[in-house]
């Protein structure tokens, strides 16, 4: 049965009444909890709050540039002091997996990205190719700020082999800087490479359902109707919150806006209705205020 986008902004007791409803709350990282190095007002008393009550808090994110660790790091300087390793699904972490479990890769992964990237696929105990070499059996493209035209040629010649996999950690078109300014994201990277090779990638991160799979391995009993999952882009978080079923949420502290969601709404096209979220609050901070009605009801 095809759900009618609602695209409901709520507050107050109806934020209460929908996470009552859930056990699942996934969030993205960028433009919902944080900016950079700067968290964003309220985020971290929201997380804690649901991990206090008993909620599996769950972070997803395309950012590909530093492993797992890294991110357990920033989390605790910034003031998000109870969060664990098992928390955090990046689409380095869920590319190294999928290398490790779902293909059983025999050889060697040419990487077109990053240091963190390359660090969390050695973790995962993949033999990586920095230069030639005949037994390369994937490419895997990320963010990489060191690209140059030679990684571009070598992964393209690896690609014309069609039993090299050919995988993205994200698609993700551009990340925002301050003043307006953007940064290319992996899917620029991978544009240019599915262009070179005549092939289309395989993206491990949201949109994709796989990030999903990854948590539901993890995690005993997750269903999809117990899951909210809220960003701040359109194009990945809500679309990936539809691919797998669940509840979706917009906040307004990121790239995406109310106006491109309505316009989604009203779109003749019919898969433009996937991009819609359910629920849409200008922040997280919103949630604050049904936390203090949850206290003031278990305290009395």
């Amino acid at each position: 049965v095809a759900r009618c986008p609602r695209l409901t902004k709520i507050r107050g007791p109806q934020i209460r009444n929908l996470l009552e409803a859930k056990d699942f709350i996934l969030f993205d990282c960028d433009g919902v909890i944080w900016h950079g190095e700067t968290a964003i007002t309220g985020a971290a008393k929201v997380v804690s709050s649901l991990i206090r009550h008993g909620k599996n808090v769950v972070f997803v994110t395309n950012n590909c540039t530093r492993p797992r660790e890294n991110y357990v790091h920033k989390f605790y300087r910034l003031g998000f002091t109870d969060v664990m390793l098992e928390q955090i699904f990046s689409s380095s972490y869920c590319s190294a997996l999928y290398l490790r479990d779902v293909v059983k890769i025999r050889g060697q992964v040419f990487v077109m990205g990053c240091d963190g990237l390359r660090r969390e696929l050695q973790g995962g105990g993949r033999p990586l190719r920095g230069g030639g070499g005949r037994d390369v059996k994937a490419v895997l493209v990320g963010h990489d700020d060191k690209l140059t035209f030679l990684k571009l040629a070598k992964a393209s010649c690896y690609l014309r082999d069609p039993d090299c996999l050919f995988l993205a950690t994200d698609n993700d078109p551009w990340h925002p800087l301050s003043g307006g300014r953007i940064l290319p994201g992996s899917g620029s990277l991978t544009a240019a490479l599915e262009v070179s090779s005549g092939r289309k990638a395989t993206v491990i991160g949201k949109p994709s359902r796989f990030m999903f799979e990854c948590i539901s391995s993890q995690f005993s009993g997750v269903e999809p109707a117990q899951c909210l999952m809220i960003g701040d882009r359109l194009e990945t978080d809500m679309l990936f919150g539809s691919n797998c079923g669940f509840d979706t949420m917009l906040t307004l502290t990121g790239v995406s806006q109310l106006e491109e969601a309505q316009e989604y709404r009203d779109s003749e096209l019919a898969a433009n209705h996937s991009l819609v979220p359910d629920y849409v609050v200008d922040s997280i901070a919103d949630f604050l205020p049904a936390f203090e009605e949850l206290d003031d009801e278990q305290s009395n």
